[in-house]
């Protein structure tokens, strides 16, 4: 990739973040960049796969990786996932780590800051605590000592992606550990997801946002078709994977109306995301175990060698 140069003094480079699922990492790189590129929704595990958020800035250029949350693994799908977040830490110049101040640490927090133990000292390493302006003020103190103790020689800042809360602070704080370099991307890229794979993304969000707790990760999206119909709108065609009959009948819903639902959301995030008008078509088909499938996982793109 062509550098593109700018004065003395700039800073670049790549800042993974670290977190459980559902920690707020993908809702922080869309608040930091002013746009939506990242699918979030109320379930964890909504990413799966990473995706680049870039903010260039005059003096620096910062290249956030957003990474699936470290978890623990139920099937190949979630073993891919987790390789991915990690193989992002090991080659990033910054790691944010993210934690939810708006309940305790749990396994999966001691999991990620286990992961940070062992980068600590090689790669610097920057704690936010999250969604700091949904912890009630008497709670506020407790909670982040208690996530201190997970990595008591890293520098924490509380921050709220909704609110704004210290987000300039942590944006100088990232720039302070950036290595001195060029700018890596054009100052207009914000993102270096294809439009097709940001599609597939905010479909699967909102099926998480509207079917109940069983079905969500059982999706996979494809994108049969994206076609540009003129100057402002796009037609797109997918295909909801899931992974049993009864699966598929929950994600259809009677007559039609929940896949209706997924759809109309699915259509205004897309076009927040693509700033024009989308013309949206969805089937389900049911594609047993893909979870568990080698083959099948990497015709969706899962894992190093298909991403």
């Amino acid at each position: 990739m062509e550098s593109l140069e700018v004065p003395d003094g700039h800073r670049s480079g790549f800042v993974a973040l670290a977190g459980r699922p559902n920690v707020g990492k993908s809702t922080l790189i869309n608040r930091l960049l002013g746009q939506r590129i990242a699918a979030v929704s109320p379930k964890p595990q909504t990413t799966r796969q990473r995706q680049l958020g870039i903010l260039t800035l005059p003096d620096a250029q910062l290249i956030f990786v957003d990474t699936p949350g470290i978890h623990e693994p139920l099937h190949k799908l979630g073993e891919k996932m987790n390789e991915e977040a990690l193989s992002s830490l090991q080659e990033a110049d910054v790691v944010l780590a993210l934690f939810d101040l708006t309940r305790p640490p749990n396994e999966e927090d001691g999991q990620v800051a286990a992961k940070i133990r062992e980068i600590q000292g090689q790669i610097p390493t920057l704690i936010a605590l999250t969604k700091v302006d949904r912890v009630p003020d008497d709670r506020l103190s407790d909670r982040r000592a208690a996530f201190r103790t997970l990595l008591p020689e890293a520098d924490f800042l509380d921050i709220s992606s909704t609110r704004g809360d210290n987000l300039d602070e942590l944006i100088e704080s990232i720039k302070a550990v950036l290595p001195d370099g060029p700018r890596l991307f054009p100052p207009e890229t914000i993102t270096d997801a294809y439009e097709r794979d940001i599609a597939a993304d905010m479909i699967r969000a909102a099926a998480l946002k509207n079917l109940r707790d069983e079905v969500p990760h059982s999706l996979a999206i494809r994108i049969d078709e994206f076609e540009e119909r003129n100057e402002h709108g796009a037609y797109i065609e997918a295909t909801i994977f899931v992974e049993r009959e009864s699966q598929k009948g929950i994600v259809i819903g009677k007559g039609g109306t929940m896949l209706k639902t997924i759809g109309t959301f699915a259509r205004k995030e897309i076009e927040a995301a693509t700033d024009r008008k989308i013309y949206l078509k969805l089937r389900v088909k049911v594609l047993p175990g893909w979870r568990n499938d080698e083959n099948k996982l990497k015709s969706f793109g899962f894992g190093r060698s298909g991403h």
